[in-house]
């Protein structure tokens, strides 16, 4: 009796010590291998109802549009994101690209790109034609906060002529001309004045509520390579005040790009409508301490611990 009651103490003396020294270690493994947020991304599926042209196989954005939606209902995203040039040629091959993104089972968030402002009269009203909420907007999940910037609202095709903002984009564009800048393309556009504050109070308030800070953009804000936002230093300047935004994530330049400044990765995703069959997409997984981008074809994979 003596020894078998031993030998319970000796087991219960083990148990207790794995219940101390290793169970919340494997249930901290167990946590952070689940997301606390998974969302679907994508950008540039340019989709039009036209010949093909160089690398843009305009047709083909339907498939691939399929494919990422069938692969973030399979994933159970929490919800998606859209990075803009939604359309080549602005608002009239919208209803057939919304018709094959409506199997999205979640909410999407989208942004507008130079080429979804093609052939429209009315800038102002655009945003609503897209679903989205405003030109610009934020919104949170959890402890993350997701700002959504316009960068086209500084440009000739998103202006119209004698407004403040075309006079802004004219003073803004002579500026960086003279000061031998690359990116005063007419496919380029900036962040005007009154949502450069709006940005800072954004991030401010993610401050004040401990939050993290993704931000989103269609236009990049770095590399320096001509396809930059406009004003991108500008942008830059309020970003890197704020050690919440733990990431830029940008379409436009298809090619795609990487750049880390100021402990910030800046991502600009593989464009969707380059190749007649790859595709690119993904899905941004964000951890307690690490963001993943788990990328399907032409999309890099990448992994940021902050």
């Amino acid at each position: 009796m003596k020894q078998t009651g031993l030998k319970i103490k000796q087991k219960w003396k083990f148990f207790s010590i794995f219940i101390t020294c290793y169970l919340p270690h494997l249930l901290s493994m167990a946590q952070s291998s689940t997301p606390i947020l998974r969302i679907g991304i994508m950008a540039d599926m340019q989709y039009a109802d036209k010949t093909d042209h160089g690398s843009r196989f305009y047709h083909n954005s339907l498939m691939k549009v399929d494919t990422a939606v069938d692969f973030f209902n399979r994933n159970k995203v929490d919800f998606s994101m859209i990075l803009g040039d939604l359309v080549d040629e602005g608002p009239k091959d919208l209803p057939l690209l919304l018709e094959h993104l409506s199997p999205l089972k979640k909410p999407k968030y989208c942004l507008l790109g130079n080429h979804d402002y093609v052939n429209v009269s009315n800038p102002d009203l655009l945003h609503s034609t897209f679903g989205m909420s405003d030109k610009y907007y934020a919104f949170t999940k959890g402890k993350w906060r997701f700002v959504l910037l316009n960068t086209n609202a500084l440009s000739e095709y998103a202006t119209t002529a004698n407004s403040t903002e075309r006079s802004e984009w004219k003073l803004l564009v002579d500026s960086l001309q003279a000061n031998g800048r690359k990116n005063t393309q007419p496919w380029n556009g900036g962040v005007d004045h009154k949502q450069l504050l709006w940005l800072q109070n954004e991030l401010a308030q993610a401050r004040k509520n401990k939050e993290h800070v993704i931000v989103l953009t269609h236009h990049p804000l770095l590399p320096e390579n001509g396809y930059e936002t406009l004003n991108n230093r500008q942008v830059l300047a309020i970003l890197y005040k704020f050690p919440e935004v733990k990431l830029v994530l940008s379409g436009h330049n298809h090619k795609g790009n990487f750049v880390l400044s100021n402990n910030i990765p800046f991502i600009t995703m593989e464009g969707m409508i380059e190749t007649p069959a790859s595709n690119a997409y993904g899905l941004l997984e964000l951890y307690p301490k690490e963001i993943k981008i788990k990328g399907h074809g032409r999309l890099t994979s990448r992994v940021f611990k902050f």
